[in-house]
């Protein structure tokens, strides 16, 4: 029969043995390679609703319609009007007493999160595989599709952030409760 003293010696000894195999573990154990600051820079691709973290570039509707078409249009359709609910872009109503439609003319707060998303995540099949000028020229077309901006209005890093999205107050910011 254990006593509390054989307990707790055999407890301690287990607790020992753990520790002196996970530090083993630990210097043995020699997984992948630091990141350099280039590879991080690749992280690092916020583009904010105030204007910052915006890469050099422009582009219009106009030169984005063809980009759109040929790398965007398999799932979004021609026109944004999309092959499913989780891919149209164009419509919807915020306002509606059904199930509103969230796309990105009448669900997104901020036309920096249309080019924030593009960037990171679209083409689906290749997510990040278009330039910083693809990436404003398909923003622009997609916020032209939805009204919000002219075919040959220009869209760079201080344009885009101006634009006013229709569903801009429909969130409530709670960023300062903790």
């Amino acid at each position: 029969m254990f006593t509390y003293k054989r307990l707790l010696k055999a407890s301690t000894l287990a607790a020992c043995g753990v520790a002196m195999l996970v530090s083993t573990a630990q210097e043995q154990v020699k997984l992948g390679q630091t990141i350099s600051e280039a590879s991080l820079a690749e992280f690092d691709l916020i583009a904010e609703p105030g204007g910052m973290g915006f890469p050099p570039g422009s582009g219009t509707a106009r030169q984005g319609r063809t980009i759109f078409e040929s790398r965007c249009a398999l799932c979004h359709g021609n026109n944004g009007e999309g092959n499913s609910a989780a891919t149209v872009l164009v419509g919807g109503n915020m306002q509606s007493t059904d199930s509103p439609l969230r796309t990105v003319g009448s669900y997104w707060p901020y036309a920096s999160t249309v080019f924030d998303f593009i960037r990171r995540a679209m083409p689906a099949n290749a997510p990040k595989s278009l330039t910083d000028e693809e990436t404003y020229q398909v923003a622009a077309y997609v916020l032209y599709l939805n009204g919000l901006v002219a075919e040959d209005e220009i869209m760079n890093a201080q344009s885009l952030p101006q634009v006013r999205m229709p569903n801009a107050e429909g969130f409530i910011d709670q960023s300062h409760i903790q």
